[in-house]
């Protein structure tokens, strides 16, 4: 396996990547880990005139506390974030579903941006980034604008990028307090993606009650899934059995799987349904411990 030839770039600064990325269009591919780009191009499935490499780029490698959120630059590595005592204190789910990625040395390649951008809709930070409702930034040479993770990821390996966009880095809004939140997957072997992965994010108010509830899966449609039915069955209930079940059922209504040689519809759908009951009933405990 040989890559097909191309013209390669390693800009120092965001500006120069921008001004390369708009001279050369379509035919530019960006390099950041490459964990995705690299095998597509080894397997001919990708024609780039152009790379460009912005691994240079130290400006986009960062994790920082804001205001009212937490501020995570493209370039940030995998482990960077998986390894971040900010990131566990702050969003600890986070922290969870960065463990599921590959293994160990993809993660210390692999980049936070890279992976949002490639869309794989079986990877796991896309769900993630949906149940924390996180907005992404992304820069042109014209102007830098944000997207919400709910209108980034439009189809398999597709987002609302424009031409001549990267991404530049996410922001995470601040969890309310007693706030839990938890990650589940099942993969066929360590390190495999996701026949189906669960992001659940559960807020409690002084009665016990679901205040707020976020709930997002991988692996099982086009595009990581928001449940909001599932939600929806949840917000202002106390949670009980019943409604955990009602709430782990819709879930799975809410997901469109493909049949494929790892399993079929069906069976997604069933392991959609037990792993979003068990991702919720483990949010809601750490919720209540938050207390």
């Amino acid at each position: 396996m040989k890559p097909p030839r191309f013209d390669y770039v390693a800009p120092k600064s965001l500006d120069e990547a921008l001004t390369s990325l708009a001279q050369h269009g379509a035919g530019a591919k960006i390099l950041a880990g490459g964990q995705s780009l690299i095998p597509l191009l080894n397997f001919r499935l990708s024609h780039p005139e152009i790379l460009i490499d912005i691994n240079r780029i130290a400006d986009l490698a960062y994790v920082r506390v804001g205001d009212n959120d937490l501020a995570i630059g493209a370039l940030t590595r995998q482990h960077a974030v998986e390894r971040s005592d900010i990131v566990k204190a702050r969003v600890p789910i986070l922290t969870e579903a960065c463990r599921f990625i590959g293994h160990a040395p993809i993660r210390h390649r692999g980049t936070i941006g890279g992976n949002l951008a490639h869309a794989d809709p079986a990877s796991e930070l896309p769900a993630v980034m949906l149940a924390l409702e996180a907005h992404l930034d992304v820069a042109s040479k014209q102007a830098t604008r944000s997207i919400t993770a709910d209108r980034f990821f439009t189809g398999p390996l597709i987002t609302s990028l424009h031409p001549g966009e990267i991404v530049i880095g996410v922001r995470i809004p601040a969890l309310p307090p007693r706030t839990g939140g938890a990650f589940v997957e099942m993969a066929r072997r360590a390190g495999d993606y996701a026949l189906v992965g669960v992001a659940a994010l559960v807020t409690l108010d002084g009665s016990a009650r679901c205040e707020r509830v976020r709930i997002a899966l991988c692996g099982v449609g086009p595009t990581p899934i928001r449940a909001t039915a599932a939600e929806q069955a949840l917000t202002g209930q106390v949670p009980t059995a019943a409604t955990l079940d009602e709430a782990a059922t819709r879930a799975a209504a809410a997901t469109n799987p493909l049949s494929d040689v790892h399993g079929s519809a069906e069976f997604r759908k069933k392991l959609a349904r037990h792993f979003a009951r068990q991702a919720i009933a483990t949010a809601l405990e750490r919720a209540e411990g938050s207390r």
